[in-house]
């Protein structure tokens, strides 16, 4: 049998890898063990070397920090330390070795890894172990999952721990600014980052600050006048409040510090604004690890026991890593050696080059970060108007698209307008100017600012013709959900009858059911999820008191599974019941069983998720009723429809900084487009490609024609045909010990992240 043995660092997040890890290397008949305090315990072997059960990662995933404990090891940084660790490891015949750390604590595994055979040669020497068992152990595999919350890891666009880090610091920011509207205020708040800026880049984005320092990018020559500059320009304007964020690790052009400290004393002296310093520190690495990070750290344990069972003496060490949403492999060196490569570029002061090699992830939010906060509208005006609605149920996350679209509108010098309540307000003329100013402290409200109706356009195609006319609109930006598709479709379609409607038109995917066809998330989708996520905690908290309770929870999302599947992973379910997974009366019954079984265990408390239209005879009271009869004298039960808390609640960082990059690139292809379209002194779009769905898929933000993802589309179900998350439910349900087959077909190959390098001329 596999041994495969656990070792881990101190970032929040990484207990669903820990839960993972465990679960899927039992079940695929591995021996798993867990190594204590890390490094450390490795070294020191006896009680730090114990096995792992299933129950013993049971509550785990609400968990912030690290159960089983991390510590810096300076006997294993000598060559007798790692002896004794190899003997350790030799003496239990494990041969398989996962850590999750920074690239501190993987070089050190991979180092681990090259001297192996020298160690055991010298062990056998030594008389400490036999030929024999030198030989059973002959090869130690290795592979790597990245927990950092500085995110400061190249070839992974996000380390498990980064988002849950973000959602401490958005929280700060919020109570900040609240406190702001009161007083006329500038805050400094310095946020984790030695080396690296993510942290304080995408708070930037994700609170409209006015200013952001990090390491990768220092200032130009003579930024204390135009941050002064910017600053008073800002209050001139009536901003009550200014943020400056500023990354640990700061530095100006020629690698001096730049502090929170001094910048407060520069604004302080300069303007004299009334000017108050945050530093956050460890307050960033503690909490309830968010749902993001709890689904990362879960898939990511999976990918990684998948690596080390098709390992071979032969491959790489690797780090499962995440791009975009696919779990992918890369050779662990030659991600340690990127990460090298950037402090490089850093030193010698070559700054371009270092954020190319930070990755297409953190490129993307620098050139959205610049566009948004440093220009001043443009003198000359493009005497183009284009207009922004919100469609169908309000979400989190549509305000900061709304804001991005309109600021970088009016950068590109058009005028910008707002159309209440949806189509309706189309139809009815309900349509004004919006400027820079109104749009300022957006990114964090939940809900839709312009109101929003779930009316499709088809029975007002009249009136909306005569007010694009009356109104001079020349494109149009639709934020939504399922109807903002349609309903784009359905002007789309009136292009033949309506000479009006042949204008170039966007859709960007705003719903909590993500469920848009041409995107694989949508804004309003992860802010949904950590409410239902932190509403199933707080379920599962009140049964761990009382023995023997089963949960039922009725989720939203329409026909839609996703939150169900998703929610249903990061809250450890036993069962999610959605519509695309057709099920019967034998799988509840094989449900019902499961949740026997498991009251005879330690863990004495079940979780079952029900999409709300998951099936219509099998309906929430059914399952409730069902599950209390069978389960009699053995578990009682409980149900909760969660409704409409799913829809609000202010915007993760997640969705504030989704919201923020869909609403700016699609002005930008609207402007592009608009000059295609440009014919005789007039605006005409008749193309398919001119009305398009902004979507994430898999690794990249596209553009595809409303007409051409008709034919991906159940219109009936109002979900797409095909969806990229149907194929990780098998990890729940292996997660929750079923014994059923997880489909390896689509596995991960290993990836090259060199090519990036000498494409820079390295």
């Amino acid at each position: 049998s596999y041994h495969v043995l656990y070792h881990s660092f101190r970032d929040i997040g990484m207990n669903a890898a820990v839960r993972a890890t465990v679960r899927v290397g039992l079940y695929t008949g591995a021996k798993v063990f867990f190594v204590h305090e890390g490094y450390q315990g490795l070294v020191d072997g006896g009680d730090h070397i114990r096995p792992a059960t299933w129950e013993s990662v049971s509550m785990m995933l609400q968990l912030g920090g690290t159960v089983i404990g991390s510590a810096r090891s300076k006997d294993f940084r000598t060559r007798e330390g790692r002896m004794m660790a190899a003997r350790n490891l030799v003496k239990l015949g494990i041969t398989n070795l996962c850590v999750i750390g920074g690239d501190g604590s993987l070089t050190g595994a991979n180092e681990f890894r090259t001297e192996w055979s020298g160690l055991l040669a010298d062990l056998v020497k030594g008389g400490k172990i036999t030929e024999e068992e030198a030989k059973k152990s002959s090869h130690l595999n290795i592979v790597g999952m990245v927990g950092s919350i500085d995110n400061d890891f190249c070839g992974t666009d996000m380390t498990i721990g980064t988002d849950s880090a973000l959602h401490r610091i958005i929280e700060v920011v919020d109570a900040i600014t609240t406190t702001a509207q009161s007083h006329q205020r500038t805050f400094i708040l310095e946020v984790m980052g030695r080396h690296c800026g993510y942290l304080a880049l995408v708070t930037a984005l994700a609170c409209g600050a006015d200013w952001v320092f990090i390491p990768e990018m220092p200032p130009d020559e003579g930024w204390e006048n135009h941050l002064c500059r910017r600053l008073a320009d800002q209050r001139a304007r009536g901003s009550r409040l200014n943020v400056i964020i500023v990354a640990e690790g700061a530095i100006s052009k020629d690698g001096k510090p730049i502090t929170s400290e001094q910048i407060k004393k520069l604004v302080t002296d300069r303007l004299g604004f009334d000017t108050r310093t945050t530093v956050l520190g460890h307050v960033q690495r503690g909490g309830t690890p968010s749902a993001f990070d709890r689904i990362l750290g879960s898939r990511m344990g999976v990918e990684a026991v998948m690596a080390l069972l098709e390992a071979t003496p032969e491959t790489p060490a690797c780090v499962v890593s995440l791009s975009g949403n696919q779990a992918i492999r890369l050779p662990l060196m030659e991600c340690v050696q990127v990460t090298k490569d950037v402090t490089a570029a850093m030193a010698e002061g070559r700054f371009d080059d270092a954020i190319k090699l930070r990755g297409k992830s953190f490129e993307n939010n620098w050139n959205t970060y610049k566009l948004l906060a440093h220009i001043n509208p443009p003198d000359v005006k493009s005497n183009i108007n284009v207009a922004i609605m919100n469609i169908g149920a309000p979400c989190a996350g549509m305000n900061a698209a709304v804001r991005s679209a309109v600021r970088m509108g009016i950068i590109q010098g058009h005028t910008m307008l707002a159309v209440h309540d949806g189509f309706d307000g189309l139809a009815h003329g309900q349509i004004e100017p919006i400027n820079w100013n109104s749009v300022s402290g957006w990114t964090g409200k939940g809900g839709s600012n312009l109101g929003t109706k779930r009316t499709l356009p088809s029975k007002m195609l009249e009136q909306i013709s005569l007010n694009i006319a009356k109104f001079n609109i020349h494109a149009l930006v639709i934020i939504g959900g399922f109807e903002a598709y349609v309903g784009g479709l359905e002007l789309v379609q009136a292009r033949e009858k309506y000479e009006e409607m042949c204008i170039p038109m966007v859709v960007i995917p705003a719903t909590v059911s993500n469920n848009v066809p041409g995107s694989d998330f949508s804004i309003g989708a992860d802010t949904a999820l950590n409410t239902i996520t932190s509403t199933c905690d707080r379920i599962k908290q009140s049964a761990a008191g009382t023995k023997r309770r089963v949960f039922i929870v009725e989720t939203m999302g329409g026909y839609c599974g996703y939150l169900a599947t998703m929610a249903g992973l990061a809250a450890g379910a036993d069962a999610a019941y959605i519509f695309e997974d057709k099920f019967n009366i034998k799988d509840l019954e094989v449900n019902v069983e499961h949740l026997i079984e498991k009251m005879k265990t330690t863990v004495k408390r079940g979780l079952i998720l029900r999409n709300e239209n998951c099936n219509a005879n099998y309906t929430t009271d059914f399952i409730f009723n069902l599950y209390s009869e069978e389960g009699k004298g053995v578990f009682d039960c409980r149900k909760n429809v969660l409704g409409h808390m799913q829809q609000g609640g202010t915007p993760t960082p997640f969705d504030r900084n989704f919201g923020t990059k869909m609403g700016a690139k699609s002005v930008l292809w609207l402007t592009d487009k608009l000059k295609e379209c440009y014919r005789h002194g007039r605006i005409f779009a008749n193309t398919p490609d001119s009305a398009c769905v902004l979507g994430m898929r898999k690794r990249a933000l596209t553009f595809q024609a409303l007409t051409e993802l008709k034919s991906d589309t159940d219109f009936e179900h109002r979900i797409p045909h095909t969806q990229w998350w149907l194929k990780i439910r098998p990890i729940m349900k292996i997660l929750a010990k079923y014994n059923i087959k997880l489909d390896t077909s689509e596995h991960a190959d290993m990836e090259h992240v060199i090519k990036k390098r000498s494409a820079l001329g390295k």
